[in-house]
Parts: C-alpha cells; sequence; structure tokens
C-alpha cells in the first residue's frame, strides 16, 4: 500500500481547466534581431489562446500604445514594470488549497542563474499577477522557474538535475532539500530528476524543453533518429530512464515521441527547437511551429496524443530566437476560487 504525504495544497495538472493565461510583451533590448517579427509572433500566441480562454498580457506602461496595435481589443494589458517575457519562468505557480482555492506559489527568480540583467521587476512579476487578482501568495525562498516543473496532478513532478541544483540558483541547498521545498510548495508525492539537455545553455535544461505530460502516466517526450545528431543520445538516455521510473501510483509510463525539430531551422545560438514545448489551452493545444515539413507529421502525432482537442499550430521563429517557446511564454491560471 502506498503512502502519501498529506499537503495543504497542490498544483494542477496542465490539462485542468482554466480561467486565463498570463503573458508578458517582449520588451528586452537586443534579445530578438527582428523585433517587430518578434511581436506579431507574441501577438499570434496571444490571439490563438484567446480563442479558447481569456488572455492578460503584461505591459510596461511605455509600450502599451504598441501592444494595442498588435493585439487590438481582444487581449487584456496589465500595465505594470517588466523585464523580459517569459511569464513561464517569473510568473506564479498556481495551486488549489484542499476547498478549491487558488493560491500562488513564488519563488525566487535571478534570471537562469544571473544570465541577464536587470530582472528585480520579474523578480516582483509573481507577486504583482497573485495582487492583481487578489489570490494569495505563498512564498519560497527557492530559486525556480515554471519551466523546469512538470506535474500530472496526481502526485508527479518531473525535474532536471541541471537546473535548479545548480550552483547559479541555490548554492546552498543540496538536491534532497531541493526536492522536499519542491514538494512542500507543489504537493506532490514524488519527484523524478531527469537529465537536463547538455546544449541547452540559456536555461541550464528546463524540463519543458523536452518532455511533457499528456495525462497521468503518458509523458511526451523529444527524440531522433538521427545517429549524426548531437542529441540523439542525451535523448536516448532520457527515454531509457523514464522507462525504468514510476509515478506516484506506481505506474510505468507510456512515452509518446515527437521528432526533434531540425537546426537548420535555427536562428542565432539560443534558439528552441521543442515540438514539446507547447501550451494546453481549454480544449486546445498552442503548439510551436517553424513552417517545414515537418510541423505536419508532428501536428498528427500531437492530434493522436490529445484526440479530444484541437491542435493549433503557430509560427514561432521569433519568439524562439530568444532562447523559449510557446510553453515558456505563457503561464496557466487555473479555476479556482480567489479569496
Amino acid at each position: 500500500m502506498k503512502i502519501f504525504m498529506t499537503y495543504t495544497h497542490r498544483m494542477p495538472a496542465e490539462w485542468t481547466a482554466h480561467d486565463r493565461c498570463w503573458m508578458a510583451w517582449p520588451c528586452r533590448a537586443g534579445l530578438w534581431s527582428d523585433a517587430d517579427g518578434t511581436r506579431q509572433h507574441y501577438a499570434d500566441v496571444a490571439h490563438a489562446i484567446r480563442r479558447f480562454e481569456p488572455v492578460t498580457m503584461l505591459v510596461p506602461p511605455k509600450l502599451t500604445a504598441e501592444a494595442k496595435k498588435y493585439l487590438g481589443s481582444d487581449i487584456d494589458l496589465f500595465e505594470v514594470p517588466i523585464d523580459d517575457s517569459w511569464t513561464r519562468d517569473s510568473g506564479p505557480n498556481f495551486v488549489h488549497d484542499g476547498s478549491g482555492a487558488l493560491a500562488g506559489v513564488c519563488f525566487g527568480f535571478n534570471a537562469w542563474g544571473n544570465k541577464y540583467q536587470p530582472y528585480d521587476q520579474d523578480a516582483r512579476m509573481a507577486e504583482r499577477i497573485l495582487q492583481r487578482c487578489d489570490i494569495r501568495a505563498i512564498r519560497s525562498p527557492l530559486i525556480a522557474e515554471g519551466g523546469g516543473l512538470c506535474v500530472d496532478g496526481e502526485g508527479t513532478l518531473l525535474t532536471t538535475t541541471s537546473c535548479f541544483p545548480n550552483k547559479n540558483r541555490n548554492p546552498d541547498w543540496t538536491q534532497d532539500a531541493i526536492e522536499e521545498e519542491l514538494k512542500t510548495q507543489l504537493g506532490v508525492d514524488k519527484v523524478i530528476w531527469l537529465p537536463g539537455d547538455p546544449l541547452d545553455d540559456e536555461t541550464d535544461g528546463h524540463i519543458d524543453g523536452i518532455a511533457a505530460f499528456s495525462k497521468p502516466g503518458s509523458i511526451i517526450i523529444e527524440a531522433s533518429s538521427n545517429s549524426r545528431d548531437p542529441r540523439k543520445p542525451f535523448f536516448d538516455s532520457l527515454r531509457k530512464q523514464l522507462e525504468a521510473e514510476t509515478d506516484a501510483q506506481g505506474r510505468h509510463f507510456e512515452l509518446l515521441e515527437v521528432p526533434e525539430a531540425p537546426d537548420d531551422c535555427a536562428i542565432g545560438d539560443r534558439f528552441c527547437l521543442s515540438y514539446v514545448n507547447f501550451y494546453l489551452a481549454n480544449g486546445a493545444v498552442i503548439a510551436p511551429a517553424y513552417g517545414i515539413a515537418l510541423d505536419d507529421q508532428v501536428k498528427e502525432r500531437l492530434q493522436s496524443y490529445f484526440p479530444d482537442r484541437e491542435i493549433v499550430q503557430v509560427r514561432i521563429d521569433h519568439i524562439a530566437e530568444g532562447g523559449g517557446g510557446i510553453h515558456c511564454i505563457t503561464q496557466q491560471q487555473p479555476v479556482g476560487m480567489t479569496r
């Protein structure tokens, strides 16, 4: 018989019903070579999600007029100082308490190990979102980003050894201590530590670039059939480890593959090539596309993995140049009671 810890709150899976999606307008100068193209792709993602749920975009006050030009009247704007535009990492991680009320876990944020300056406004983003919604904030001293977290809503968390235990984030924490903090704050019973992508220098190997739950017991992973692909050994080792793992309920995982996008799609060194970096909107999967033939194959696979959801692909070339994808620029707010 399995005995599970009792926690006061738990992070729901991303496929549970959402109240809205949070995004942030692209504003860090010098991150993208085509600023107009990046703004358009952010707007395209926002409008794709808006078909299925409300979207609120955080916008620096000086860029409000610019954002309105791209977003129109369909997207709610929240004028607030921000440094960057990755709400998955600097926004709150929403949890439910035992009564179904919402709270938000606010981890510390240091721009992926002090890779960018400034980041003081983004370090306050989570609490500002919660204040706007009158949702209780739960503060954690752990430096952690939402892109490094993947939960199934039934007690299992996937994360990577290369990220939160990294000395550029939590130099005074052991991996065991980090695991206990994640269990406490997110209400999970089992943490599965996977290797991070060794070629992901931007985030030090976030989980959301390599794997995503499609339902309890099923994980979508990236894969490569190209023997000359430098990432193939990593993908193979990832699959081998997951084949040997079980979730918090004792189930072995069903592993579902999507191919890796080819390197010749990339613009610059930070380019995000991940097809698993998608957003689960209410009744839909908002998925990345790169304008190549492989997009169609991936769409068919995602439709088979999510038969009850509409698959909506959005070109993200300009977003991806900044080092992230659709999952990175979005943060879901699940349905739940506020104060």
